[in-house]
């Protein structure tokens, strides 16, 4: 069963902004899987539109897995007159496995932003590097500044960005966000096969979150989106290695980044920066 935003043809505030934008799979309470992929030929590389698709998921067994039926039940509660929770919460039987696993969610309809809260706490914890890959990043001032302070601490920041855009406009306002990183420390990947679509934090090899959300304003405070947080396991590695091999697939564009752009070209993303909390 899914449950997803219909298309509408107006630019209606509902429809635009409250966006289910979570992704869950959960099998007979048993199994639960969550990340980037949509259903979609481009997602399996069936097609290539933007090149080479990268993305990420996980799979969970055991008691975690209810978390994610929790959430599924939550947003197809949100259409129904009377809401069901009992019918399809199949209890979860436990695994024995190391280390935790705390899967969240994310609702715009609350005061609780707990996806960049997530993110933030692995920024200011961790204290040898931390490598990110999201396919958008428009940053607001709190976010940036974590970057750039975990940088400027000493930590290795490292983010993974596409090299082959899928909204050419918004990959436009993505780089505008490089000069300042840059100065600041953060080193910048763009990964040239195609496009990144996978969303995910490591850190010190102690800590990892994937999920759905995104380095950008909607999907941090105006959708629906899901995470998992995990550490002490194998997993946290796993993804660890996944950045490795990704690296030498990647440019580093820092370099150019690092010095005085055109007037011109920072005229042009102050404006694209301006609408950006709308894209």
């Amino acid at each position: 069963l899914e449950v997803f935003t219909p298309v509408h043809k107006y630019v209606n505030r509902l429809y635009f902004n409250y966006r289910d934008h979570r992704k869950i799979t959960v099998i007979d309470g048993h199994w639960a899987y969550t990340g980037g992929i949509n259903i979609g030929d481009e997602y399996a590389n069936r097609i290539r539109r933007f090149g080479h698709w990268k993305d990420t998921a996980i799979l969970l067994r055991g008691e975690a897995v209810q978390s994610f039926t929790l959430m599924f039940l939550q947003m197809w509660n949100l259409t129904e007159k009377e809401p069901r929770w009992d019918e399809a919460l199949l209890p979860s039987p436990p695994v024995e496995a190391e280390g935790y696993v705390m899967p969240y969610c994310d609702c715009p309809l609350d005061d609780y932003k707990v996806g960049e809260s997530v993110y933030m706490d692995i920024l200011n914890r961790a204290k040898d590097y931390v490598h990110i890959m999201t396919p958008y990043l428009i940053l607001d001032n709190e976010m940036e500044t974590a970057l750039k302070f975990a940088a400027q601490r000493g930590v290795d920041v490292k983010l993974i960005l596409p090299g082959i855009p899928d909204k050419k406009l918004i990959f436009s306002v993505t780089r505008s966000y490089y000069a300042r990183l840059a100065a600041g420390g953060v080193q910048i990947y763009e990964y040239t096969p195609g496009f990144i679509h996978a969303k995910q934090f490591v850190a010190d090899d102690k800590a990892a979150a994937v999920g759905t959300i995104n380095l950008d304003y909607r999907s941090l405070y105006l959708h629906f989106e899901n995470g998992c947080w995990f550490c002490g396991c194998q997993a946290v590695q796993d993804v660890r290695a996944d950045f490795e091999a990704l690296f030498p697939q990647c440019e580093n564009v820092t370099p150019q980044y690092s010095g005085q752009r055109s007037l011109a070209l920072r005229g042009v993303q102050c404006v694209f920066r301006l609408f950006s909390p709308l894209m």
